[in-house]
């Protein structure tokens, strides 16, 4: 029978070896230039990164957006890749993970921009949209003012305001004296005022 200090010392397990990286291949081989090894990598890990990339920025077509500026970063930079730091893949989901967090914050402050510049084109435009549903309140009282008059003074007011003729060119169109069409739009005037709550200027 063994005595304690003969019986065999019990070893624990190896600790186990670093597995191959295949994905940490294809970036060794991309960083000497090598193309089909870049192009193998985007076949292999395009599908995982764009799900990862796609949980964060909730959209297909920016997280395909995302996907393809990863890719663009990994063709530029694969050399800062080291093995001994961790495989890989996780390097790959690390860019993809900050380059998504990236794009969300750009767009919501993109969002925060467009919205702000609306809200200042809204004050902007605000008076003038008010002014102009006023003109066209008050030209919009001011016809329904003229269609109360009587028909001559009525006439030659609308060929004098809304065309635009001069009480020469109202008088030969009208076949009537000039005295007769001042009068009538002074007096017309007179009632529009009135009946539109203006007050003469003393």
């Amino acid at each position: 029978m063994l005595e304690p200090e003969d019986r065999p010392t019990r070893r624990g397990p190896n600790p186990p070896s670093a597995g191959p990286d295949p994905c940490g291949e294809l970036l060794v081989r991309t960083a000497a230039g090598d193309t089909r090894a870049f192009e193998e990598l985007f076949r292999s890990q395009g599908s995982v990164l764009l799900a990862v990339i796609l949980r964060i920025v909730r959209s297909r077509a920016l997280a395909e957006e995302v996907l393809q500026d990863v890719f663009a970063e990994v063709w530029e930079d694969c050399t800062r890749f080291e093995s001994s730091r961790g495989s890989g893949r996780a390097w790959l989901v690390t860019i993809s993970r900050r380059r998504a967090i990236d794009r969300v914050r750009s767009v919501s402050a993109q969002r925060v921009r467009d919205t702000a510049h609306g809200e200042r084109q809204l004050h902007e435009t605000a008076p003038d949209v008010q002014h102009e549903a006023l003109e066209n309140i008050e030209s919009a009282r001011a016809a329904r003012a003229v269609k109360g008059l009587p028909e001559e003074q009525a006439r030659a007011i609308a060929l004098a305001y809304y065309r635009g003729m001069t009480h020469v060119e109202i008088a030969d169109h009208l076949g009537v004296p000039l005295g007769t069409v001042k009068t009538r739009i002074r007096d017309g005037m007179r009632r529009l005022r009135s009946s539109l709550g203006v007050t003469d200027a003393r």
